[in-house]
């Protein structure tokens, strides 16, 4: 059975990963050098950057709907120029990431001797780097929700920033405009155009965008347009507030502007602001960087052992030491201007084959290549990108050019030495077939796992699942989708490191058979429609939704997250999953079970959390032959009227069962003791849920949370769709910014 890619990247994501790899270098450490080549034309220079990239993006745009794989612009050039040419732009790809998280990292230490006294500036520099490629070797997962969060608290201040200051600038300062003359403008914008790099790093995880037609291409027009007023309007602000000899040259362009009219505490803000920014910037270098040797092993176009994954940490080692090393040897040897001019100079490369690539694959008309996003203007943008692209690398400094020359002599003679004699295929010709084959296995795959036809129930199941566990969400979840006439689905969703391609994860192993034997056993006698299926994504509680939206499930089952203040201050999976779940939601906190005798449900007088615990509960009774126990607590002085409500509240839930029912009401001022005593007997024990809320949940453990932590046998947290906690502005919200 194959593994299913899980595509869980929408339109904000698009968005924050372009952004947060964009906002960085381009505003706190170029200005100043850049101001230093063209004068205060460095304005115009940030806006003719920004539009040179826009060709590139769109042919991204295009490529990237038609062959959604890991790698990004390196497999687009490949797949459209062949082996040699690919090689050269695997190779460029991968040292523009390289040189522009070292930029990041060398720039960051600018900022963060400000806040703390450092020795060394390139010792510093080395030993944040080392710790980074350490974080990417165990596979520290990085999350698009913290990346969202990032570039909102980023813009925001930036916005501020510029609010506070444009009112200041001094018209004067702009007199003399043109005073470096077309020579600096050119020099300027060879230099900053590696601030618009992050605009296609999306395109290396262009196989797990929803929508990619729509949100590929909106997402990088959006990102480069936002990114590229903030770029113009801050160095507008910069060069109109700064002294031009204090901003010309300077590596803390942010911090000089803000130390006149705010002093420590505006430098404090910009430079952790800065930081921040700069190691994000740095740690998406180091991890995008490492797929592009995996998928040039991949490709026959580097030896195999850059394909090596470590068994436990499920990462491309070598191709992280590898790339690791290299970054830490241009940190350690180029100042910080010639790093930047090397990263413009490998970018502007790239994005210069790709455009060609494009044209390639336009002018070739095979069949199998059918874009969802189609590119206007062909072939004059393409054609301009490509022109452009070659006119700024000749402009560029001597080292610069001879970095870009370099890489094209020195992919060549590798292709010559080695790629040649290990591959046989020449491009587009040959890589129709292998595509078009794909396309047939995706198909065969999406139809295996079969289009939603009627009731669903999913059980959701994680890489670790043991045989005793998902036996025990079965023994739950059949009975109910035996009495909701449902399809019963079981999938196990597998989670691999941020830095390993979805693509390469698909391939089976001794554990994905195992688990195909194991839950063929299991539900061998179970008397339901049983589907069994796997997903591979890198977030397992967002590919979970997804999934149950794709196939309209109306109850999702999974474990339940263990108790912890910690995991509520960082965040559970359980909570995001029942903020975002299109269905009802059971989390099963697996326990002793042998037969099942009792099925105590606690109530507590929801109008959907009890019914609905009412109704599962006497679906997995009738077929266990158990009876049903519902237990309500009140305090000890309460008065016999309200036992009396509570009698006739359980009798009327009563009447939706088809087994024995026994109600209790509970006397006793403390609730949690007395009511996990009660509980003791149950075989089997439900009770309502909500999402955790931050403070409150911090300080005082919920009521649930305590219960379940007494008792020893499986306990059922029930949540309702209809339960859900929204507010009046959530659905305008999603509907703008969440629309797939």
């Amino acid at each position: 059975m194959p593994k299913d890619l899980e595509r869980d990247l929408g339109l904000v994501a698009v968005i924050a990963i372009s952004m947060g790899a964009m906002i960085g270098s381009g505003i706190f450490i170029l200005p100043g050098l850049a101001m230093a080549e063209a004068g205060p034309s460095v304005i115009l220079a940030f806006l003719i950057a920004g539009i040179l990239v826009i060709p590139a993006a769109l042919a991204i745009s295009e490529l990237g709907t038609a062959m959604p794989e890991a790698g990004g612009d390196y497999v687009f050039i490949e797949r459209g120029m062949g082996p040699a040419v690919g090689t050269i732009a695997g190779i460029g790809t991968w040292l523009t990431l390289l040189f522009k998280g070292a930029l990041a990292l060398v720039g960051g230490m600018f900022y963060l001797e400000l806040l703390i006294w450092l020795p060394n500036l390139t010792a510093a520099a080395l030993t944040l780097a080392a710790i980074l490629i350490g974080v990417n070797l165990v596979g520290v997962k990085q999350t698009g929700g913290l990346q969202s969060i990032m570039v909102v608290v980023m813009v925001s201040i930036l916005v501020v920033f510029i609010a506070l200051t444009i009112t200041q600038v001094d018209g004067s300062a702009y007199q003399s405009f043109f005073a470096e003359g077309y020579d600096g403008i050119v020099s300027a914008i060879a230099l900053v155009i590696v601030s618009y790099a992050g605009v296609t790093k999306v395109a290396s995880v262009a196989e797990e965008i929803k929508n990619p037609g729509r949100n590929l291409p909106l997402g990088l027009l959006l990102s480069l347009f936002i990114t590229g007023l903030l770029y113009v309007l801050i160095v507008y602000v910069l060069v109109g507030i700064v002294d031009a000899e204090t901003l010309t040259g300077t590596e803390i362009p942010m911090a000089v502007a803000v130390d006149p009219l705010f002093g420590f505490v505006g430098i404090a803000i910009i430079s952790l602001a800065a930081i921040l920014a700069l190691l994000s910037t740095a740690n998406a270098g180091i991890l995008t960087a490492s797929r592009y040797p995996l998928a040039m092993s991949r490709d026959d176009l580097l030896p195999e052992r850059f394909e090596y994954v470590h068994p436990r940490f499920r990462t491309p080692v070598t191709s992280i030491l590898v790339t690791g090393g290299v970054m830490l040897f241009i940190i350690a040897t180029l100042p910080v201007e010639d790093i930047a001019k090397m990263a413009s100079a490998f970018q502007i490369t790239v994005y210069t084959l790709v455009c060609v690539a494009l044209i390639a694959f336009r002018e070739s008309e095979l069949e199998w290549y059918d874009p969802e996003f189609v590119m206007p203007g062909y072939p004059w943008i393409p054609l301009f990108g490509v022109v452009s692209g070659v006119f700024i690398i000749t402009q560029m400094d001597l080292l610069p050019l001879v970095g870009a020359v370099g890489i094209m002599i020195f992919g060549t003679l590798w292709y010559f030495y080695y790629v040649r004699d290990a591959i046989d295929r020449e491009g587009l010709a040959v890589d129709a077939v292998r595509r078009e084959a794909g396309r047939q296995y995706l198909q065969e795959t999406e139809t295996k796992l079969g289009e939603s036809d009627g009731k669903e129930v999913l059980i959701a199941l994680r890489r670790d699942v043991g045989r005793l566990e998902e036996n025990r969400l079965l023994q739950v979840a059949a009975p109910i989708a035996q009495a909701r006439d449902s399809r019963l689905r079981v999938v196990r969703f597998d989670e691999v490191p941020d830095q390993y391609p979805l693509e390469y994860a698909t391939e089976q192993s001794t554990a994905d058979i195992e688990f195909e034997e194991r839950t063929g056993e299991l539900v061998r006698d179970l008397d339901v429609t049983v589907e069994v299926g796997e997903i591979v994504s890198h977030d397992t509680k967002q590919a979970v939704i997804n999934y149950a939206e794709r196939y309209d499930v109306d109850l999702l089952l999974t474990r339940s997250d263990p108790v912890s203040r910690l995991r509520t201050l960082f965040g559970r999976d359980s909570d995001w999953i029942l903020e975002h779940a299109p269905c009802d939601v059971v989390f099963v906190q697996s326990g002793k079970l042998d037969a099942v005798e009792e099925i105590a449900i606690v109530t507590d007088r929801s109008p959907f959390n009890d019914p609905l615990k009412v109704e599962l509960g006497d679906a997995i009774a009738s077929v266990a032959e158990a009876r049903l126990r519902f237990i309500f607590t009140v305090s000890s002085s309460a008065p016999d009227s309200t036992i009396q409500t509570i009698q006739d509240y359980h009798n009327e839930l009563d009447n939706q069962c088809t087994v024995a029912v026994d109600g209790t009401v509970v006397r006793s001022d403390d609730d949690i003791g007395v009511l996990s005593m009660e509980l003791e007997s149950a075989d089997i024990v439900m009770l309502s849920t909500e999402t955790h809320r931050l403070l409150p949940d911090l300080l005082f453990t919920p009521a649930t949370d305590r219960i379940v932590t007494r008792l020893e046998q499986p306990v059922l947290l029930v949540h309702s769709k209809k339960s859900r906690r929204t507010t009046f502005l959530e659905p305008l919200v999603e509907k703008l910014l969440f629309r797939k």
